[in-house]
């Protein structure tokens, strides 16, 4: 069975990450998005309301799966027995620090990345420019999964 850890913050999820989601399922037998707890990060939304946001957003796709962790990713992988991490990439910067990344974690375990470039149509979508029109009252919703609601 090919599993595929997809980790991030979520801080919400983005059309961008519904997009690499979406096509990953395609490519492996089961896609686990990560949501990463860091106990520095001030995040919008709670770790409850992202999860429920990407469950709700994959509730009829039983490939998908959705957990949270701390500590490394790699060090995850392997204690769950997942050899892949996928990956989005929306443009060249994104590349060069995904490439870092999975460089030194393919030092550390046996772990190999695969990278997925993003649709032409969500490549500009960031959850930190979500998070700034949410903070000024613009509509976001063009930019996230139907699930992701500000109340």
């Amino acid at each position: 069975m090919k599993r595929a850890l997809f980790p991030g913050s979520f801080d919400p999820i983005t059309l961008g990450h519904y997009d690499i989601i979406k096509r990953g399922v395609t490519l492996f037998d089961e896609i686990i998005v990560a949501i990463g707890v860091n106990a520095d990060k001030k995040y919008m939304f709670t770790l409850e309301e992202r999860m429920a946001f990407i469950e709700k957003t994959f509730e009829n796709e039983s490939k998908v799966k959705v957990i949270t962790y701390k500590g490394l990713t790699v060090d995850y992988c392997k204690d769950i027995g997942v050899e892949f991490i996928l990956r989005g990439l929306r443009n060249p910067a994104d590349f060069e620090f995904e490439k870092a990344i999975a460089h030194t974690n393919r030092d550390l375990a046996p772990i190999e990345t695969v990278f997925l470039l993003t649709s032409a149509d969500t490549s500009y979508i960031a959850s930190n420019i979500v998070r700034d029109v949410i903070r000024n009252n613009g509509d976001y919703t063009k930019l996230v999964p139907n699930s992701v609601r500000v109340t």
